[in-house]
């Protein structure tokens, strides 16, 4: 029954179309006749809509169906366009040159043919298309996607977005609150601090105050290397670390080590200081923890090599950029100790220490006061030798490092004539011509004493040109100096 629907349907459509387009009036074709046979086929077709097939089609009809399409396929394309056909339904109709053979029905289906109505007469079934019953069009209201949005859901979107909105404005309120607390909590605070600013700043929080005749930092203030604004600051801080890191003679408590054995030792570390290519600071740090280390424990003759290589190490990972590695100072020790050793010897003097290295050395004040006086470099140069002899002799090891290197230097101003101990250097020391004449007179007595063939690299060292050869230059005499030290 679908089948017979669909083709008289579609047999419909086809007979429609051609009677629009002027099928009629093909050659060899009754244009009368031929009219009246496509409005009856429509008028059988509606019926068949009507009403529901319940027999199968017969051969007469199939056949008749079979002679209109053979009738219908010997028009062409250009007879069809000559002639204009009433238009379908939903279309508006037009003047057809077409003679009406039966008045009053084919007026009644030409209006039904332009526009029929939606609505069925009474009493007659309701009228359907059959393309909506094949393809259950009465359904897809139902899974239409275009369908129109559920007016309930529709609210519940505006509310929901009505909703956020406002908790948006909220928090954006919220934020313009707490920005207003946050300025009047700001405007608050600095009036608070308005009245404290004006309080008087505590005398160890104001900057050092440096006369402008004892100021050595200002001409350097473009170079950041120098840094002038804390130079004096951090000068007086290394002072009063040394009171933390003052010695005593501490040979009486070594039963099995003598000065002689120390002189040698750091010797010893003088060349490797120069084999290395290290800093003096480097060198001057290393005797120091070696000091310090046999000051709290008690060291063998055989152990004392390996503790001054152990705290050379230590020194050079304070001091150096590239500081030489374990195997380095194993060779330097020609091989006397083993890797294990030297690392278990770290470990020791690094406790010994409670791990504060950072030890004023002789070297830095050196730096700091020959530039009180503008000491040229041959003249700092002399003043690091007779310092840097002082660390053989044991003893100026209770010395603090600052005043062994002011001693250092008025001697070695003394022999080049530069004059005294000055106003300035008595500024930035702290110490007077008094505090320091009792380890100048001992300084004296070390460079005039006959040298140790033993102990001989410092002067060879300070006796290369590198050095201005200051090691071979006479010293100055007793009385020139204590002419000074008045």
């Amino acid at each position: 029954m679908l089948n017979r629907v669909l083709h008289g349907s579609l047999t419909t459509i086809s007979l429609n179309r051609h009677c629009q387009s002027g099928a009629a009036d093909a050659p060899g074709v009754n244009r009368s006749s031929y009219s009246s046979l496509c409005w009856s086929l429509a008028a059988h077709h509606r019926n068949l809509q009507e009403k529901p097939l319940k027999h199968p089609p017969s051969s007469h009809s199939d056949g008749h169906s079979e002679r209109v399409c053979k009738a219908m396929g010997s028009i062409t394309l250009k007879d069809q366009k000559k002639y204009k056909m009433p238009f379908s339904r939903g279309k508006k109709p037009t003047t057809s040159k077409i003679p009406k053979l039966h008045p009053k029905g084919l007026e009644n289906q030409d209006g039904l043919q332009t526009k029929r109505s939606s609505s069925s007469p009474q009493g007659a079934p309701k009228k359907r298309t059959a393309f909506v019953d094949i393809t259950n069009a009465h359904k897809i209201e139902l899974s239409n996607p275009i369908k129109k949005k559920d007016p309930v859901k529709k609210l519940q979107k505006k509310i929901s977005v009505l909703s956020k909105n406002e908790i948006n404005l909220k928090s954006v309120v919220n934020s313009e609150e707490k920005l207003e607390e946050l300025k009047n909590v700001e405007s608050n605070i600095e009036k608070l601090e308005e009245p404290s600013s004006k309080a008087p700043i505590p005398p160890h929080l104001l900057p050092p105050e440096i006369p402008p005749e004892f100021d050595i930092d200002s001409e350097h203030i473009s170079d950041c290397t120098h840094t002038v604004e804390y130079a004096k600051d951090i000068f007086d801080y290394l002072k009063s670390r040394e009171e933390k890191f003052v010695l005593h003679d501490y040979m009486e408590d070594q039963p099995s080590l003598n000065s002689n054995m120390r002189a040698i030792l750091v010797d010893w570390l003088v060349e490797v200081q120069e084999n290395f290519e290290l800093n003096h600071e480097t060198l001057y740090l290393a005797v120091k923890m070696t000091d310090h280390y046999l000051a709290v424990s008690q060291a063998k003759r055989e152990s004392l090599q390996l503790i001054g290589s152990t705290a050379m190490l230590i020194a050079s990972k304070f001091e150096e950029r590239a500081p030489p590695c374990v195997d380095d100072f194993l060779y330097i020790c020609d091989d006397a100790y083993k890797r294990s050793q030297l690392i278990t010897m770290e470990i020791s003097i690094l406790q010994a220490l409670n791990f504060d290295i950072n030890i004023p050395v002789p070297y830095r004040f050196l730096r700091r006061y020959a530039k009180c006086v503008n000491a040229g470099m041959d003249t700092l140069t002399l003043a690091r030798f007779i310092c840097e002899l002082s660390l053989l002799e044991m003893e100026f090891v209770p010395v603090r490092a600052s005043l062994l290197a002011s001693a250092c230097l008025l001697i070695a101003l003394v022999t080049k004539d530069m004059g005294g101990w000055t106003q300035c250097l008595q500024f930035h020391s702290g110490y007077s011509v008094e505090d320091l004449a009792p380890v100048v007179r001992k300084l004296h007595d070390m460079l005039i004493s006959p040298p140790d063939s033993k102990l001989a690299v410092v002067r060879s060292k300070y006796a290369h040109k590198v050095f201005f050869e200051v090691a071979l230059i006479p010293t100055v005499s007793l009385e020139t100096l204590e002419g000074f030290l008045k």
